[in-house]
């Protein structure tokens, strides 16, 4: 487990470790969620790279016969 401190600033360094392994970038947006007693980054993806991330999803439903 890698543990951080956070400064009188109250910024946190992200390890190099972790930056290379989720590719984080200089500049690099996040959103953080407060979520019981966790903090979350959910690092933003720029829209252009979202583009095929949905392909070859199967769309099928299936219905019941009385929903047709």
């Amino acid at each position: 487990m890698i543990t951080v401190t956070v400064s009188s600033k109250y910024q946190v360094v992200i390890p190099k470790e972790i930056r290379e392994k989720l590719n984080i970038k200089v500049g690099q947006r996040f959103q953080i969620l407060h979520y019981g007693d966790r903090i979350e980054f959910i690092p933003q993806k720029n829209i252009r790279g979202m583009k095929g991330f949905l392909k070859g999803i199967d769309t099928e439903i299936i219905r019941e016969e009385d929903r047709l």
